[in-house]
């Protein structure tokens, strides 16, 4: 199977939920680190978190693999400032220089992340940053699960991992592993929301208060936090 035949055959659906609060979160944590007006978003999904580099930047250039995401994110906006591609992140061409870069969720995704951020270099401006936000393997959900016996380690595949197309799952330590040997610089680490029990349980019994405490404690916390990122140059 290809992996564009691999991308149309997983399960497109937009997030909701507690899914769709972390997307924001994500950008909360990242906007700090947004340079310049020209960005890039490798991996845009159908666009809930490209609403929030629009509301920033003066042009994104949003791309994705799943024909289905991009006719989503086309059909969600109508905006002059976005420029919608249909492509592997493997084949993108372009000779634009874009002053960020935003990577989310894409590296345990891929068949060749360190490949990913090599290309991605091209494309950025000498003073341009990359973000990078994962799933962080060591999330305390996660090690719970190890406990539980769900997993047999923290960085396993489980049902949810597959049903989406993961394909690895980072620690931090992983994660700048990968950066580096891909020839960039990691400028500084990070991550955000301390996820103790499932997205039900949270969904279910979390008021709005306790849930931005614990994406507060994540900041704090990064080792067990449900996410990390990373900000990268060009060395």
């Amino acid at each position: 199977m290809s992996e564009q035949e691999r991308l149309n055959n997983i399960t497109f659906s937009s997030y909701t939920g507690l899914n769709g609060k972390l997307i924001t979160s994500r950008y909360r944590s990242l906007k700090p680190y947004f340079r310049g007006k020209i960005c890039l978003e490798l991996g845009c999904a159908d666009g809930q978190g490209t609403k929030h580099l629009l509301s920033y930047f003066d042009h994104v250039t949003a791309v994705d693999g799943s024909a289905s995401s991009i006719k989503a994110l086309q059909e969600r906006y109508k905006n002059p400032k976005l420029s919608a591609v249909t492509s592997l992140f493997e084949a993108f061409e372009t000779d634009v220089k874009y002053d960020t870069i935003v990577m989310e969720h894409i590296l345990e995704h891929v068949e060749h992340p360190i490949e990913i951020l090599r290309r991605s270099q091209k494309w950025l401006n000498r003073d341009g940053v990359i973000l990078v936000d994962v799933p962080n393997a060591r999330s305390l959900h996660r090690q719970a699960g190890v406990h539980m016996g769900l997993l047999k380690k923290c960085t396993d595949l489980n049902k949810a991992d597959l049903s989406i197309g993961h394909r690895r799952v980072y620690t931090l330590e992983t994660l700048q592993k990968d950066i580096e040997k891909s020839g960039l610089c990691v400028l500084e680490t990070g991550g955000f929301f301390i996820k103790p029990l499932s997205n039900k349980q949270i969904e279910d019994s979390w008021s709005e208060a306790l849930i931005d405490a614990y994406y507060t404690l994540g900041a704090e916390y990064p080792d067990i936090a449900a996410e990390i990122f990373a900000v990268c140059k060009a060395l």
